[in-house]
């Protein structure tokens, strides 16, 4: 009996206890356990300003006009759950932002070196920003004109009038002389310039470096060969190369010493060598090269880790006989692998649906491709050339991009060498519901590497699925606006913190009632 009473006490007194626990404790407690699922993967689209390609769409539009435009190319790639812009800010040694290395750009104005009145790069950037995007600033390093060799065209305060000695005419263009030294130091003057002056992502080089070749015409560098590289390389060959290879190496050295978490990355001519003319070449036949016709050593840059990223421009389709996707796809991850270095691949969204190749028709040949990228662990994601191609839907391509390959949303690969720690989790301050759902306010730490929030949703499966990712805002609070509330059961949701590399916080909880 006695036994009995002690019991009930016992009872008794755990219940109290329990009742004066805190609800939100116990609501803490039974929180469901769960694996965060999102995917990591680069999704990037170019935006060529040469030409007005994809922006400006004219010359000479309103400035207002000018900014609308950009911003509704902005809503299109976050609809299409795209994470970052490649967008060419000096397309012909001229500029999209007031420089002290080139004039204002003509695809901007009409005119070049005429003020357009505002300052186009720090508003793509900010809008970018607002949207969760990466801003990758794409420069030409060498180019001058697209299709004249007159200098007295050139806008009055352009450094090539300044110094003509540093240009070389080859075709019906105008360059910078590559294997100038004082013309190396100029154009790593001009990106050092903006690493400084702006909130980028990354610094980003495509595949014009010595221009693409002219049959029959040599290009005319003798004199500065004998000048500069005679008594260290025997081949011209070798000094163009080196040329090159200084300037990539110089330009990551000054990125980092700047700013250490800016990322650097080449987008070159899909193939390095035939394996015909070197056994570390890749299976195919090409008929132009990056090591033998433009003088850019891909390779050597990966592996002396001059670049973050390489993205390959693999232009061709699965299986083409000359320089097929998926041997190339291949060649490109072995030269990645173990190295600190990221491959994504060049799509050429241009060629869908185009007579070049009959396999562009085939409504699957661009799915074909992402879905050979995700099969490999060392392919980490596409840039996709370019917006304009992307946006004309060809075989539905868009719209399929959208409901089915990135359906949902992806987080940026981390790249574990550009050191940053993790920020701390972060502080959920309250929860609100509204007409639209829910939303969320979260404290700002002011000392914090916080760049953006990712948020995940408890699923039917019992893991949490990513749904969005918002930047942080301004002042003391962001606020996670709009998020999807069940009216019959509770939510569950899971906030991280991310820094601009992209490293993830530990999971702070919310439950939605």
């Amino acid at each position: 009996m006695l036994k009995k009473i002690s019991m009930t006490v016992l009872t008794l007194m755990l219940m109290f206890v329990f009742l004066l626990i805190p609800s939100s404790s116990l609501a803490a407690r039974a929180v469901p356990k769960g694996k965060l699922e999102s995917t990591r993967e680069m999704r990037a689209v170019w935006i060529a300003s040469v030409y007005n390609l994809d922006w400006p769409s004219k010359k000479g539009l309103p400035v207002a006009e000018q900014k609308q435009e950009f911003i509704r190319l902005l809503d299109e790639i976050k609809a299409m759950n795209m994470n970052a812009v490649i967008m060419q800010i000096k397309p012909t040694a001229d500029a999209f932002y007031p420089s002290a290395y080139g004039p204002w750009s003509e695809y901007l104005t009409g005119t070049q070196g005429k003020d357009p009145g505002y300052d186009p790069l720090e508003f793509m950037i900010e809008e970018a920003h607002k949207r969760g995007l990466e801003f990758h600033a794409w420069f030409n390093p060498y180019r001058i004109t697209m299709n004249h060799t007159d200098l007295s065209r050139l806008s009055a305060d352009h450094p090539a009038r300044q110094h003509p000695d540093w240009t070389i005419a080859y075709g019906n263009q105008l360059y910078y002389n590559p294997g100038i030294p004082e013309t190396q130091d100029f154009i790593i003057g001009g990106i050092e310039e903006v690493v400084k002056n702006y909130d980028i992502d990354a610094v980003h080089m495509d595949d014009y470096f010595y221009p693409y070749k002219i049959a029959g015409v040599p290009f005319p560098d003798q004199e500065t060969y004998e000048t500069y590289g005679k008594k260290a390389f025997t081949h011209i060959e070798d000094w163009r190369r080196d040329n090159v290879n200084q300037l990539v190496k110089q330009i990551n050295d000054t990125i980092k010493k700047e700013k250490p978490y800016v990322k650097f990355g080449i987008s070159p001519f899909g193939v390095w060598r035939n394996i015909k003319d070197d056994p570390a070449g890749s299976n195919t036949t090409a008929g132009m090269t990056n090591y033998d016709d433009l003088y850019a050593d891909t390779r050597e840059w990966i592996q002396q880790h001059d670049i973050d990223y390489v993205t390959p421009q693999i232009y061709w389709s699965i299986g083409f006989q000359a320089a097929a996707y998926d041997v190339l796809t291949k060649w490109w991850s072995n030269e990645v692998k173990g190295e600190p270095v990221h491959l994504y691949i060049g799509q050429a969204a241009y060629k869908i649906n185009q007579n070049s190749d009959p396999a562009w028709s085939d409504p699957e040949e661009y799915f074909r491709q992402i879905e050979l990228n995700r099969q490999s662990q060392l392919v980490q994601g596409s840039m996709h050339f370019s917006l304009k191609d992307l946006n004309r839907n060809p075989l539905n391509v868009k719209d399929r991009l959208i409901e089915e390959s990135y359906r949902k949303p992806a987080l940026i690969p981390e790249m574990p060498w550009l050191h940053q720690k993790a920020p701390k989790k972060p502080i959920i301050q309250s929860v609100k519901k509204t007409a639209d759902g829910a939303a969320l306010q979260i404290k700002n730490d002011p000392h914090s590497t916080v760049s953006y929030y990712a948020v995940y949703r408890l699923t039917n499966k019992g893991t949490y699925e990513l749904l969005q990712t918002v930047r942080k805002e301004k002042g003391a609070i962001t606020t996670i606006k709009d998020l999807p509330v069940n009216q019959k059961k509770m939510d569950t949701y899971k906030i991280t913190a991310l820094n601009r590399l992209h490293h993830e916080s530990k999971p702070s909880t919310k439950i939605v009632k």
